[in-house]
């Protein structure tokens, strides 16, 4: 693996008794926060991480609860997407961070909107790229519902397949993240799956509407789990949003460059703007 595509070793901090585990890149004080999809974990970054930081950003990663490195506890009770939200805020927290810009992917994305809501003055603009909304709920019901109950019932097997699976080697970022969902402890996949199904999916139209964070929101068509219709509605939802097309799914992992400049700019942009005037929206 080539030392860019090298992910950074995991730290750890302890929220509520539970181990979250995040990597750092770069340093400086204009910070992004990334969260990953679900059943990944931060090294979907790998790649991106290291771009971003080398533009004089400092990059933090996290693996949410139940992800990665963190903590992989085997109650729904201990999964929901404001939780979420609460433990990137605690993540600033351990940090000594007054705001960040937050980022993520899916169900990163929603964790993004997740701490813009919980936590406003924290959030100095929002990077997200294929949200999950009211558009994208039925398909996304329609996978997550039938892997829930086929992990439920085909633990024992799939256990032995994860240690198997294990065995292979690292080798490139992209090529892990397809394998590493059976690489996973699959109680703990279950139990993360039952937790997101059964609660809520994103804050509601009433609270997106009061975000007033500049926000660059990346969408793409022929995904019926991330719909471009929903990426386009929260662009159309908040006050101070910008879409942007990608040309596919694959397009920030296959070819970034377009994507990567996209970011970086929004990043210049919002840090270069003062705090007040970002904050004078009703």
């Amino acid at each position: 693996m080539s030392p860019r595509h090298a992910a950074a070793a995991p730290q750890h901090f302890t929220h509520h008794g539970r181990r979250i585990a995040y990597r750092s890149y770069g340093d400086g004080s204009r910070t992004l926060v990334l969260t990953h999809g679900l059943l990944m974990d931060a090294r979907m970054y790998t790649a991106l991480a290291p771009t971003v930081a080398a533009r004089g950003h400092r990059v933090i990663t996290v693996d949410m609860l139940g992800h990665g490195a963190s903590e992989q506890p085997h109650e729904m009770t201990a999964y929901s997407m404001p939780q979420f939200g609460r433990d990137v805020v605690a993540l600033l927290d351990h940090l000594g961070l007054d705001e960040a810009v937050i980022g993520g992917t899916s169900l990163g994305a929603n964790i993004a909107l997740e701490v813009a809501v919980a936590a406003p003055d924290r959030v100095r603009a929002l990077a997200v790229e294929m949200p999950v909304l009211e558009h994208g709920l039925v398909a996304a019901a329609a996978v997550f519902v039938p892997l829930a109950l086929a992990i439920r019932v085909s633990q024992p097997g799939m256990r032995l397949l994860a240690a198997v699976i294990r065995r292979i080697p690292r080798t490139h970022f992209l090529f892990d993240m397809m394998i590493d969902f059976v690489r996973r402890d699959p109680a703990a996949s279950l139990a993360v799956l039952d937790g997101i199904t059964f609660g809520r999916v994103a804050p509601p139209v009433d609270e997106r509407a009061r975000i007033t964070a500049p926000t660059l929101i990346i969408g793409h068509e022929g995904d019926a789990i991330h719909p471009f219709s929903d990426a386009d509605m929260l662009a159309r939802e908040l006050p101070d949003a910008r879409l942007v097309r990608a040309r596919s799914i694959a397009e920030w992992r296959l070819r970034p460059a377009r994507l990567d400049a996209e970011l970086c700019g929004f990043l210049d942009q919002v840090w270069a703007a003062p705090a007040q005037v970002r904050r004078t929206a009703t």
